[in-house]
């Protein structure tokens, strides 16, 4: 499925799947490290929090009675990834509107595991996420499948992991929330029932590929990450380029 993209640049970088469980820090590592690296980076998750938005907005069954999955996977036509400046696909527009803040919202945190375990959702996503991995150029794809699924033939695995703990310590961190606040244990206990249903739905669970790098950043801090996540990647590019220069021309 990678077959489409230029390897004839010793420099154009690897595919690098990325993955791991929910506020893990796949985002925000992975978009640093591609910056660091030179990559373009795709956080396939803002997919899935689009979709999920859309569907609150539409007011979109996805689960119990009343299903509809096909209308779920009418949506995916107007949602787009728009990177940035430095070649990130960190932005998510839909019909040309900006709404990257809206899907990061607690109401889509709550819905997003339900939408993403829908079979034909997660069909109408995959090609889409393959075909940006096969642009030329490098890049670091982040999501809870994409080196089990969407791209088993990735140069590299990678599976960042943390404890629910640490994990929920960060989220609330982040907004500036009290660690023992209620807030704080809602958002635990948020990422453990996500962690629960990743791990146990039927298509695509969460799990690392066979032969990723398992990464644990529990105590890490931020550049801690980076720099271990950078670590994993420049080998594998030395070995790679070592590999094309003595191929036959």
């Amino acid at each position: 499925m990678l077959d489409n993209m230029s390897r004839s640049d010793p420099h154009s970088g690897l595919v690098v799947a990325l993955d791991g469980p929910g506020s893990s820090g796949k985002s925000s590592v992975g978009a640093a490290v591609a910056l660091r690296l030179g990559y373009r980076f795709c956080d396939t998750g803002l997919l899935y929090r689009a979709a999920t938005w859309l569907a609150l907005k539409r007011h979109v069954r996805v689960d119990g009675d009343g299903a509809n999955p096909q209308a779920l996977v009418d949506l995916v036509a107007e949602i787009e990834l728009v990177p940035d400046g430095q070649g990130r696909l960190a932005h998510v527009s839909v019909d040309g509107e900006d709404v990257t803040d809206d899907v990061h919202t607690p109401r889509v945190d709550e819905a997003v595991s339900a939408v993403s375990r829908v079979p034909e959702l997660r069909a109408a996503l995959l090609e889409r996420q393959r075909s940006l991995a096969a642009e030329p150029g490098g890049i670091i794809m982040a999501g809870r499948d994409i080196g089990t699924v969407v791209l088993p033939d990735a140069d590299l695995k990678i599976f960042l992991d943390a404890s629910a703990e640490e994990r929920a310590r960060r989220r609330a961190e982040e907004r500036g929330l009290g660690p023992d606040s209620p807030e704080a244990r809602f958002i635990l206990a948020q990422l453990r029932r996500r962690d629960e249903l990743d791990r146990n739905r039927a298509v695509a669970p969460l799990r690392p590929a066979d032969d990723a790098t398992h990464i644990v950043t529990d105590g890490n801090t931020f550049e801690q990450t980076v720099d271990a996540v950078v670590a994993a990647i420049q080998p594998a590019e030395r070995a790679r380029t070592a590999g094309e220069a003595a191929a036959p021309r």
